[in-house]
């Protein structure tokens, strides 16, 4: 059922990225495995970071990728059905346990899983505290995890803005396999993930294409942006919240 789904609709949204005239740069694509299971670490700034995320995983031999996405989204009466249909993991705040579960299952039986370990959207777009759950499954299912760093999907749909105007560039950064032992310090692991995934933000940004004439609310200050500081740099606190499995909004 899933693949029946799956497919077409993958097919559906390449077409909504060509009218949008989307352009992708996408680096690192080959540290995607073309077979067995491995968590796929995203950071997460739009709500298009489902669909940017899975496709250099589809250019990768048509690789299907389950993402673990907050609950409120399955019981949406247009998306809810979708995202039941395509075989993604359905995880609730309070009670993650069987979510989990479920992740460790699917990686154990070969498959991509998307994890978002920040938990939410990033209003800065820079990283914010992680979570472990990333860590913990990829650890108990002795699978690789693959960091992979989105930029540019938060200037079309985000927090409290959107804009569907074409010719937008979409920035993927995907780094080497990171392999977790499995009776590895989990917040140190999770720690060491933030850390890569934070120099290939830095990659991703650094080579984003931008015009001296743009309002740049949509790049951190620390690149000659706008946006706004992270909270934990704000509020002087640095230390990740490593408590649950790593969703999305």
């Amino acid at each position: 059922m899933a693949d029946l789904v799956y497919r077409p609709l993958v097919f559906t949204v390449k077409g909504l990225f060509q009218a949008l005239g989307l352009k992708f740069d996408i680096v690192g694509q080959e540290n995607i495995p073309t077979t067995g299971g491995a968590v796929l670490a995203i950071n997460h700034i739009s709500f298009l970071d489902y669909a940017f995320a899975g496709l250099p995983a589809d250019r990768r031999g048509h690789r299907r990728v389950r993402f673990m996405a907050k609950d409120g989204i399955f019981k949406n009466p247009v998306a809810g059905p979708l995202m039941r249909a395509m075989g993604h993991i359905s995880v609730n705040r309070d009670a993650g346990s069987d979510a989990f579960r479920q992740g460790v299952r699917a990686l154990k039986d070969g498959e991509l899983l998307g994890v978002f370990p920040e938990g939410t959207m990033s209003r800065s777009f820079e990283l914010i505290s992680f979570k472990s759950g990333a860590v913990r499954m990829a650890a108990m299912a002795q699978v690789p995890i693959i960091p992979i760093t989105v930029f540019g999907g938060q200037r079309i749909l985000g927090y409290g803005h959107k804009d569907l105007s074409r010719g937008k560039t979409i920035a993927i950064t995907i780094g080497a396999p990171i392999t977790v032992e499995k009776r590895a310090d989990v917040h140190a692991e999770t720690d060491r993930l933030r850390t890569v995934m934070g120099a290939l933000l830095d990659q991703t940004i650094e080579r984003y294409p931008r015009d001296s004439s743009d309002d740049l609310w949509w790049l951190p200050p620390r690149f000659g942006g706008t946006a706004p500081l992270p909270k934990s740099i704000a509020s002087g606190k640095t230390k990740p919240d490593q408590t649950d499995v790593g969703i999305a909004e």
